[in-house]
């Protein structure tokens, strides 16, 4: 229990600053859909999506490969190596994109504004450098170093965002005679927006300056390629599970079936109920940033497959609450996407599409332990590409009739198959014994929930009736929860005696 009890401890410094800094930037949704419509706010999470791939390109599954590493060789000479290596491939791919850059833009339909993919190419060069530092300060468990500088980062990001659409700007369109009117342009427009990114992610390299200039240069050829034979399967997991994440948004640019601007109006309808799933979003990347490093200390242990297990358990239960809580006030947190713009709200109905999707994601990152751990990263990489090809046949076929239902569809189904191809080849390989039955019967039962909620909806009853509906049908999962996993809570520290009475 005290290796859970410390993946928890470090799971709430990575959530506080997970949390924070995501609710932080998810208020730029509600902002940016106010000052954008759909269709500019569509082009801005397609800059985005480009950066997301490129970041996997860049980093090469080396963040992995330094924790697997760091548990059977001296840490610091897997830092140099993979520090080493990594500042070698971002000058030279960061060059190679620079002269590219036109071309890119034209492929977009940026063809007016290369400068964005400028900038976006070397915000992602900039991310890239910070990848090990970031890395050594998790292996290392300095959780709080790490919540510090993420929130900064966000801070300083949203900041500059509000300060040049929302001050400069506002000030420019009054004719205002100010310092914040004069250097406002706005021929740049939703450049603002990159260019805000782009000096959070200077200043967050700066501050981890410390950490950067700790490795020294050196790269041995032999235990390099050692390291590669291990991560080359993750860049192609990664590549797969950033293609399942956001090519959807690249394919409804070039298949919904009308003009450009409706293509990107698609685009930005889905991509801001995308974010939506904020709750699972937050805490699935919160968990990562714990899980990874305690996974690979943890595969020494005698019971690490029980260790496993349960925290699959406490895992699943916690993004079944995280379902709940979105899908029924969906009223209420469509109010982030603001009130400017309603046709947002068109596509609040691919919401609990995606949270059951981010559900089945987030078992995945779970289950995807065996492979990492038994050095068969090759099968975790079919798997991906397995899930990807789902992924684009299915969006392939059906953007053209559903448009961005298409893919929210697509999305459960990749990761739907990919959640239970893990699992099975896992037991195989490294049988954990996962309680299958009792968390499918409580994802199963969190959906009920959701229909029954939507039955009552159809009463069309008053608003606050609604929402107290709501917040009984989580009251009710939660008393079967206690009821079903009261010893479990039991042996939990700090919290565990409070469930000692008798079952409610």
């Amino acid at each position: 229990m005290s290796s859970i009890k410390k993946l928890a401890g470090q799971t709430i410094w990575y959530g506080l600053s997970s949390i924070f800094g995501r609710f932080l930037n998810y208020l730029l949704t509600p902002i940016l859909a106010t000052i954008f419509a759909s269709a500019d706010y569509g082009k801005i999470t397609t800059l985005f999506t480009i950066a997301a791939f490129l970041n996997i390109v860049f980093t090469y599954g080396l963040e992995t490969s330094y924790f697997r590493f760091s548990a059977m060789q001296p840490e610091q000479k897997v830092y140099n190596t993979c520090s080493s290596s990594i500042i070698l491939t971002t000058a030279i791919l960061t060059g190679l994109l620079l002269l590219s850059a036109g071309s890119i833009a034209g492929f977009l339909e940026f063809s007016d504004h290369p400068e964005y993919i400028w900038w976006v190419i070397v915000i992602v060069a900039l991310d890239t450098l910070c990848v090990m530092p970031f890395a050594r300060l998790r292996q290392s468990g300095r959780p709080r170093k790490f919540a510090a500088i993420k929130i900064l980062n966000i801070l300083i990001n949203v900041g500059l965002v509000i300060f040049f659409l929302v001050v400069c700007k506002n000030d420019h369109e009054k004719n205002a005679n100010t310092f914040f009117a004069v250097i406002y342009n706005p021929e740049i427009g939703l450049g603002y927006v990159i260019i805000a990114n782009l000096v959070a992610s200077a200043i967050t390299l700066l501050l981890l300056a410390k950490e950067f200039f700790q490795f020294s240069f050196r790269l041995n050829p032999d235990f390099w390629k050692e390291m590669m034979r291990y991560s080359w399967p993750l860049i192609i997991v990664g590549f797969g599970g950033m293609i399942n994440e956001t090519i959807d948004r690249i394919m409804l640019l070039k298949l919904y079936p009308g003009t450009i601007e409706q293509a990107f109006s698609q685009s930005g309808i889905y991509s801001a109920n995308y974010k939506l799933a904020v709750l699972i979003v937050l805490f699935i990347q919160a968990f990562r940033m714990g899980a990874e490093p305690f996974f690979f200390k943890q595969s020494t242990s005698e019971n690490a497959q029980r260790t496993y297990a349960r925290v699959m358990k406490f895992f699943i239960i916690a993004c079944c609450f995280c379902f709940l809580a979105v899908v029924l006030f969906l009223d209420v947190w469509k109010y982030f996407m603001g009130t400017r713009h309603p046709e947002y709200y068109t596509g609040l109905k691919v919401v609990p599409i995606l949270m059951v999707a981010k559900i089945f994601l987030g078992a995945y990152y779970n289950l995807s332990v065996w492979y990492k751990i038994t050095d068969r990263n090759l099968t975790g990489a079919w798997i991906t590409i397995g899930g990807a090809a789902i992924t684009i046949l299915f969006n392939w076929f059906f953007i053209p009739v559903w448009g961005y239902m298409a893919c929210a569809i697509a999305t459960i189904l990749c990761y739907g198959f990919m959640m239970v191809t893990s699992y099975v080849l896992g037991q195989k390989h490294y049988p954990v014994p996962y309680a299958k039955k009792k968390l499918i019967t409580y994802i199963v039962i969190c959906i009920l929930l959701f229909g029954i909620h939507q039955a009552f909806l159809l009463l069309d009853l008053n608003v606050w009736i609604n929402r107290g509906v709501g917040l009984t049908l989580i009251g009710l999962f939660a008393l079967l929860i206690l009821n079903v996993e009261r010893k479990e809570f039991q042996k939990l520290p700090y919290i565990g005696k409070y469930f000692a009475a008798n079952p409610v």
